[in-house]
């Protein structure tokens, strides 16, 4: 039975240890490509857009994005009531939901015992797995019927010296459309912004407790700070579930192409007009005027993440890069 030599003993060892030269290059290669897949098929999706809606481009132009006509009758189309619809609910959702997230996420990091923070933690995951038709069915049968009999009548007679809040009280409309979405964004923030608390050194805190100061300004001055990118991360997912989300909304919206000053009307978002309307759209221009509410959905969904990502440089700049 041969056996090594001493002298070659090191040298097999060593280049046993030593990677092969090929490893780096095809990690390099791989994680390119992976990167690069995602741009390629976010490039294809915007070309297949724009092609499909160029017979809609060529008939409108540009008036196409402030005209609030819709009427497939007279093949007349315009966007700004689908976009006011969007934009609106989600706002309301936002608005809703991340100070209510907050406040949820440092309770449950901050002052909840483990015995309590463990299980409402276990019911917010369980919660962000619901799907979005059950929310809409929900809101349509059970939510609905409670905003026209309680809240909107309310609402009509503390404030309805304001147009927001004027008009019959149906149920259906922008308000509860809003109010469901932030229902469902609400455990993906909430989530989101615990685990980024969580990660937040203790050694950091504890130095804040031993200066003397309370749990709130621990959780201001320094949990939140600390994790005011998570934050804003936590925001903008909740924001591209809301903007986008279609079944919730088209249950409980109203689906009306007219716009209202009122938050009871009803109304829609670019999402349900494709799902209501998808499925009719036999005429040429008809389908290609759907196709570009598409595009221009696409559009702002890219024009809010770049402005997000423009505002979270800003505030990684003043902090001086300790987001």
């Amino acid at each position: 039975m041969s056996s090594l030599s001493p002298s070659a003993s090191p040298e097999l060892a060593t280049r046993r240890q030593r990677p092969a030269a090929w490893a780096d290059p095809l990690f390099h290669g791989l994680s390119l490509a992976a990167a690069g897949f995602f741009l390629v098929l976010a490039l294809g999706f915007l070309f297949e857009l724009v092609a499909g809606s160029r017979l809609a481009i060529q008939t409108f132009g540009l008036g196409f994005l402030w005209s609030a006509a819709w009427n497939p009758v007279t093949q007349d189309y315009g966007a700004l009531s689908s976009i006011m619809g969007t934009l609106v609910t989600t706002f309301l959702a936002l608005f809703l939901a991340i100070p209510l997230a907050l406040v949820i996420a440092l309770f449950l990091v901050e002052l909840a015992p483990p015995a309590l923070a463990r299980p409402v933690g276990a019911a917010i995951d369980l919660l962000a797995a619901v799907p979005s038709i059950i929310y809409g069915m929900w809101g349509l049968f059970v939510f609905a019927p409670f905003m026209a009999e309680h809240v909107q009548p309310f609402l009509a007679d503390t404030l309805g010296f304001l147009p927001l809040f004027q008009g019959p009280p149906m149920g259906i409309g922008v308000l509860t459309a809003g109010i469901i979405l932030a229902l469902m964004i609400l455990p993906f923030i909430t989530a989101v912004m615990r685990d980024v608390f969580s990660i937040v050194p203790a050694v950091v805190k504890e130095a804040g407790f031993g200066m003397g100061s309370t749990v709130w300004e621990v959780s201001r001055q320094i949990t939140v700070r600390y994790g005011m990118r998570g934050m804003v991360g936590a925001c903008l997912l909740g924001l591209g579930r809301a903007i986008g989300e279609t079944m919730a909304v088209t249950f409980v919206t109203g689906n009306d192409h007219r716009i209202s000053a009122s938050l009871f009307a009803a109304g829609n978002s670019i999402a349900s007009t494709l799902a209501n309307e998808f499925g009719e759209a036999y005429e040429p221009l008809y389908l290609s005027a759907l196709i570009e509410l598409g595009l221009v959905l696409f559009a702002l969904t890219f024009a809010i993440q770049a402005l997000s990502q423009l505002w979270i440089r800003r505030l990684e700049r003043r902090s001086g890069g300790g987001l």
